[in-house]
């Protein structure tokens, strides 16, 4: 399909434009002329029917309401406004008074004409005459497309292209959209599928108690039933011309009664009436034609006019233009929520020693991004960096600017530098990225051996800490500056992670809305994690998912302001019992001891069976170490599911994994360990390195 202009002008019909007839009169069958009306001038003849008490050609009557909304709801009575009666055809420069009712009513019918109608009286004399056919279109144009307009995404697009038409313009209507639809400049691929997206019809038990008349008789359900759901559009067909020519057509013109086949197949071919009572309206978006709209009028309905169909354009037009902003939309939407999944973690890590469980939650529907994040961060010697922080804003710009900080926090948290020093270089690179670039963020580092934990802070609400005995406290921390202020010290603080116990990291937007301020917030959520805790007992902690479903459910209607970023770690430890470290002096028999203290600990935690692998593994790790080391080596065993090795010496330079030649006489170890170890690894320490491989326990 090529591209055609979207201008439409008025057809040339003939059409009288002071006929009674039209799309949205609900009046009785033509209209007679009064006694001795035959061979008078237009006027006289109008006036001899305003004193019989019949409504002159030139003032139909406006469309039925339907009640649905404000677009279909009734006009004020005429004769409060003390209006004088209508003319047929108002004098140059003269106004024509509009009636009080609401700016977006589609008009409706006078009360003086439904009673005429019903009763078979004229309307009183001095009372004005209905509002003129052509304004009437005007109005219900004007107060269609405002309801198009207001949908937001494809549904509410085309819902409100139905609900707008039906009953008012139509007894029915099908919508047929392109399978997929293009999105933007996109050149679409392949044949042409266009698939029915809704259809909408005037209900049954409406069509004579609300002044409706009878119509055909298939409910929508049906009117999918009977129709093709799709319909390729072949090349040079009549369907494809009729589309190409974008402007609407009546369903018994030519070029019409062989597309309509081929669009609505061979048994919705069925639902057209006879007559001008269909029109086909393509729906061409900005650049192509994206579907296709079929506006259906019952055999007791007055038949579509030639106006209509300007009518039907407009509705068509913007109903398509409506569409391709949906479709940019939902596009962007898409990508939002792509980029928000990338800056935040797929899956939490599961550390030794702690248990973790997060939630995300956008501002809102239509703030799809933020600049909320929070991070679980693996370090050397089975300790885990929780990490939450808080870009200002909740834009795209907050989301990259939260995706930088992110990645910088994981490269320091990689160097094991303490948190302060954390902060204070991401204070640095905020500074780097723009003045105006500020976020707050909390760093903290969980040590399950020592169970302690060290957290900074930069300007970030308290962390909370659920006790194992239902006692919640918020954390006593120095608030710190935010990140982006600049030559601001940050200060940690060293405290207790009793087993059993629940960190809970969060960002604002959980405790600050309108209705409370932070501390408001902070102390209801203490509040309601000492409640929750009280439900599982003293001596078992509520479970950790469920923990946090409850926190968010704190959260009233009307109470999300803000991106929320929640990050809860259950501090389960390490037993001083399932720990064993030894230092070890850099000389040649240092390898031979290190064997001989891990074949008695491993006997020690009845684990004979692995005795001999170990033996190999800390050999090879151990000399390694020695070689280059010039203070003493560490040397330390964890026994959790599983068990793990740690060698730690004072050399930065981390080893890596290479192909012995069939010559050498070294080179092999970490060959061994790569094969034997379940895993294994080497993290860069402020004071040196840690190689570490773990083992299955068997």
């Amino acid at each position: 399909m090529t591209e055609q202009p979207t201008s439409f002008e008025r057809p040339q019909a003939g059409t009288d434009p002071a006929d009674p007839r039209g799309a949205l009169l609900r009046a009785p069958g033509p209209q007679r002329p009064a006694p001795g009306a035959a061979g008078l001038p237009q006027a006289q003849a109008q006036a001899q029917a305003r004193g019989a008490g019949e409504t002159p050609p030139g003032a139909p009557a406006a469309a039925v309401s339907d009640g649905t909304g404000p677009e279909h709801s009734q006009p004020a009575a005429a004769e409060s406004m003390g209006a004088p009666p209508a003319r047929a055809k108002p004098g140059v420069g003269e106004h024509r008074p509009r009636p009080a009712s609401a700016p977006d009513a589609i008009p409706a019918q006078p009360p003086g004409l439904e009673q005429e109608r019903r009763s078979g009286q004229g309307l009183p004399p001095g009372r004005p005459t209905p509002m003129r056919r052509d304004g009437d279109r005007l109005r219900f144009v004007g107060a269609a497309t405002r309801r198009i307009a207001r949908g937001i995404d494809l549904d509410e697009i085309v819902m409100g292209l139905c609900r707008a038409t039906v009953p008012t313009f139509s007894d029915a209507i099908l919508v047929y959209l392109r399978d997929p639809l293009p999105v933007g400049d996109e050149r679409p691929t392949g044949p042409v599928v266009l698939r029915l997206r809704r259809t909408d019809r005037i209900p049954e038990e409406r069509d004579t108690e609300g002044g409706f008349l009878p119509v055909f008789q298939p409910e929508p359900s049906e009117l999918s039933a009977l129709t093709a759901e799709l319909c390729e559009v072949r090349p040079g067909g009549a369907l494809n011309e009729v589309l190409r020519g974008v402007r609407p057509v009546f369903a018994d013109a030519p070029a019409a009664r062989a597309a309509l086949p081929e669009l609505l197949g061979e048994d919705g071919e069925s639902l057209v009436p006879g007559g001008q009572r269909a029109i086909l309206a393509p729906l061409r978006g900005r650049r192509r034609v994206i579907g296709a709209a079929v506006f259906l009028r019952g055999p007791e309905r007055v038949a579509f006019e030639a106006d209509d169909l300007l009518v039907a354009a407009q509705l068509a037009t913007h109903s398509a233009l409506g569409i391709d902003k949906a479709v940019l939309y939902g596009r962007e939407a898409y990508i939002a929520d792509e980029l928000q999944r990338t800056m935040l973690p797929e899956t939490l890590p599961q550390p030794t020693g702690v248990r973790l469980a997060s939630r995300y939650l956008p501002a809102a529907e239509t703030a799809r991004v933020g600049g909320d994040w929070y991070d679980a961060i693996p370090l050397p010697g089975s300790r885990v960096a929780l990490v939450v922080g808080d870009v200002m804003g909740h834009s795209m710009t907050s989301a990259a600017i939260m995706g930088q900080l992110r990645t910088t926090a994981q490269t320091l948290a990689g160097l094991d530098l303490p948190p302060q020093e954390v902060l204070h270089h991401l204070d640095e690179q905020a500074q780097r990225l723009g003045t105006d670039r500020m976020a707050t963020c909390l760093y903290a580092v969980y040590d399950p051996v020592s169970h302690r934990i060290t957290i900074a802070n930069a300007g970030h609400p308290p962390p909370v800490l659920l006790h194992l005995g239902g006692r919640a406290e918020v954390l006593r921390v120095p608030a710190g500056a935010p990140i982006g202020v600049g030559g601001v010290d940050f200060e940690a603080v060293e405290l207790d992670a009793p087993a059993g116990a629940t960190l809970l990291l969060y960002t604002d937007g959980l405790v600050e809305s309108r209705l409370r301020d932070v501390w408001t917030g902070i102390e209801q959520l203490r509040e309601k994690l000492a409640a929750t805790a009280q439900l599982t007992g003293p001596d078992h902690p509520p479970p950790l998912e469920a923990l946090c479903d409850e926190v968010l459910d704190m959260l009233g209607p009307g109470d999300r302001d803000d991106d929320i970023a929640l990050l809860a770690a259950r501090f389960d430890g390490i037993a001083p019992s399932d720990v064993a470290y030894w230092y070890l002096e850099p000389e040649d028999a240092a390898p031979g001891r290190a064997r001989r203290l891990a074949r008695r600990a491993l006997a020690r935690w009845g684990l004979e069976e692995l005795t001999d692998s170990v033996e190999l593994l800390v050999s090879e790790v151990v000399t390694n170490a020695v070689r280059y080391a010039t203070r003493p080596v560490t040397l330390r065993l964890l026994r959790t599911d599983v068990l793990r090795c740690e060698v730690g010496d004072d050399v930065p330079q981390l080893p890596r994994l290479r192909q012995a030649r069939a010559t050498d006489e070294g080179g092999r170890g970490l060959y061994l360990v790569n094969r034997m170890a379940r895993r294994w690894g080497a993290t860069r320490l402020s004071t040196g390195k840690v190689v570490w491989f773990e083992l299955n326990r068997i």
